[in-house]
């Protein structure tokens, strides 16, 4: 038993609360002689949930192997993220169907929630860190190839919905349970509705790799963040976002409709350098990646504990609200919010111990200290 701490619920913040954890679950009795934790003065948040990752701590989701990407996981671990999707990037569909079976495997035996296809099916305008000459239009046949490849683990597809077969694809998605992104779009405000209507649920990465707010042509930015039916991502390390369009978000979207992502690559946790991010080389100096060719952002090297830390003493957010951001609203999205998103009697000992400065201190997934807080 975890007590003293500012517990954050659904229901709000408990001061000098307790959570009650037996075996692998939170639960609303202490067993006897159970071990009392005394974490006053700290914070208990639910475990960090990850909708878009393509890797960290040196190794690729995209293109490592099985002990690599299980790396790559660790990493986000210790920096609090208790449940992740692992994202791809643009690729030759083989080798993406490919990719999907190795790491289905992975979501099988629950060291993921599962993929999500970022790409190939993005606008050549917006292409960001993804290889031009292997993208391609969201032919439903095709998104239907990728989404089968991964065996029923396809949790989230992206894709420029404007493009030729992209709403039916959209369509496609939804009967199959898959989530449906708009991001790295060219689309115009009226044709993000349109998708939106077909089903699409999520922006991929508001305000980047899409075209900007126009008084005239207001673009995707305005249809996504009006639309009670779309969560939007957001990327919070300083670098994708200036504080005031995070505050944009949150005041039109409102904290329910907010999912903050690291949209990390293969040096978060690990540290400048050069690594490749598909096909592409891109550069890490002083924490941002960059495409080498062209300089493009390319991904970040961000973890939700710094996201975390960064909305409440930087972006001023209520404590509540970036909990929803970073746990509910994502769980919420991946249909697991019966097992994971809040600190709830019956759902999964996941857990993150932050102290008042909102440090990391202690990490628990399932039950088990993943970062052991030492304390008495």
């Amino acid at each position: 038993m975890l007590s003293g701490a500012n517990v954050v619920l659904p229901t709000g913040t408990v001061k000098n609360g307790q959570v009650v954890i037996e075996g692998t679950r939170i639960t609303r009795t202490a067993p006897e002689n159970a071990q009392v934790i005394d974490v006053t003065g700290n914070w208990l948040v639910p475990g960090f949930v990850d909708l878009h990752n393509h890797g960290g701590g040196g190794a690729s989701f995209t293109s490592g192997t099985v002990e690599d990407v299980l790396k790559g996981i660790r990493t986000h671990q210790n920096h609090g993220t208790t449940t992740l999707v692992a994202s791809t990037v643009t690729g030759d569909m083989d080798f993406l169907a490919q990719r999907a079976g190795l790491l289905s495997e992975l979501a099988e035996q629950g060291d993921i929630a599962g993929i999500h296809f970022e790409g190939p099916f993005i606008s050549p305008c917006r292409k960001g860190a993804h290889s031009e000459n292997l993208l391609r239009h969201p032919d439903p046949a095709e998104v239907r190839k990728l989404v089968d490849a991964a065996r029923g683990q396809a949790k989230m597809v992206t894709l420029a919905t404007e493009l030729p077969g992209g709403i039916d694809s959209v369509r496609l998605l939804a009967e199959h349970g898959v989530i449906a992104a708009i991001g790295h779009t060219d689309a115009t405000y009226e044709q993000t509705v349109e998708a939106i209507d077909a089903g699409a649920t999520v922006a991929t990465h508001l305000f980047n790799a899409m075209p900007q707010i126009g008084h005239r042509a207001p673009g995707p930015i305005a249809a996504l963040l009006e639309d009670e039916r779309i969560t939007v991502e957001l990327i919070n390390d300083g670098t994708h976002l200036h504080p005031a369009s995070l505050q944009l978000a949150f005041h039109h979207a409102a904290a329910h409709r907010v999912a903050f992502i690291t949209d990390a690559m293969d040096a978060a946790g690990f540290g400048d350098g050069r690594y490749m991010l598909g096909p592409l080389e891109v550069e890490v100096s002083e924490g941002v990646a960059r495409l080498v060719e062209g300089g493009s952002i390319a991904g970040s090297t961000l973890t939700l504990d710094r996201a975390f830390k960064r909305a409440v003493t930087v972006d001023r957010l209520p404590v509540e609200d970036v909990v929803a951001a970073i746990s509910a609203n994502p769980a919420r999205l991946l249909g697991m919010s019966d097992r994971i998103g809040s600190l709830e009697p019956g759902k999964d000992a996941d857990l993150v111990l932050l102290d008042h400065q909102f440090d990391l201190k202690g990490v628990m997934r399932r039950g088990e200290w993943v970062v052991d807080p030492q304390l008495g």
